[in-house]
């Protein structure tokens, strides 16, 4: 019961940025570790909201409350309304970067002249994870409030998954940054995963990190929430 008394609120899964009535840009995130997080949150004895996405069909956690979104600016809304009366705020979902600049209101066909689907305009979305790091420097949301977010991360030639978590826990300002190293077949839609936990230094390049290693959803989602009582 080591979060007896505290409210957290956990984002989970993947969102739908509508092109057409039938079409979307999405992304394959399952909500496994968001789910896994606000299980073991619940058994900690937390009080749990858990504003879901696009997920696989998983059972709500017994104990959490669950707000169902869509697309990147739903999520945006429902955590606005939810995080002034929470302790922490544990950013999961894979909220998609962009989304079609407009959305057609009949099904967009190929081969013609207006090939809106070969030409495809993108406006980005809303950082929300940097949006709540404003919000609380700004004095919207309480200054105690502990911010986590997630870095689903490739690698490129000249820096590491972790090398981009670095880079992106400065950047968003959060508390906390648990890192995955993704591709095909890793981490998303799977049940398990792997990585590391940022927490940040006196300066940068001075983060403490902690490795996770490979093991299920539920595990990962220990660690994580260990880590995050340490800064409540």
């Amino acid at each position: 019961q080591s979060l007896a008394g505290r409210r957290v609120l956990i984002t989970a899964g993947g969102t739908h940025e509508a092109l057409d009535p039938v079409r979307f840009l999405g992304n394959a995130s399952s909500g496994r570790q968001g789910f896994a997080l606000a299980d073991i949150a619940v058994q900690r004895g937390a009080e749990v909201e858990l504003v879901a996405g696009h997920t696989d069909e998983l059972p709500v956690p017994s104990g959490a409350r669950i707000t169902q979104v869509s697309s990147a600016r739903d999520l945006e809304s429902a955590v606005a309304e939810l995080a002034p009366g929470v302790d922490a705020v544990v950013m999961a979902a894979a909220v998609a970067d962009y989304r079609p600049a407009q959305r057609a209101e009949a099904k967009m066909k190929k081969g013609t002249d207006d090939d809106g689907l070969a030409n495809l305009a993108l406006t980005e979305n809303p950082d929300i994870l940097k949006g709540l790091v404003e919000r609380r420097r700004t004095g919207e949301l309480p200054e105690d409030l502990v911010i986590a977010g997630f870095a689903a991360e490739t690698g490129d030639a000249t820096h590491s998954p972790l090398d981009h978590a670095r880079a992106k826990l400065a950047r968003k300002g959060c508390d906390l940054l648990m890192c995955n190293a993704v591709g095909e077949g890793v981490v998303f839609g799977q049940q398990d995963s792997s990585g590391w936990i940022l927490v940040p230094g006196d300066r940068p390049g001075a983060e403490d990190v902690t490795e996770v290693a490979t093991s299920s959803k539920l595990v990962v989602a220990a660690h994580i929430l260990d880590a995050l009582e340490g800064l409540l």
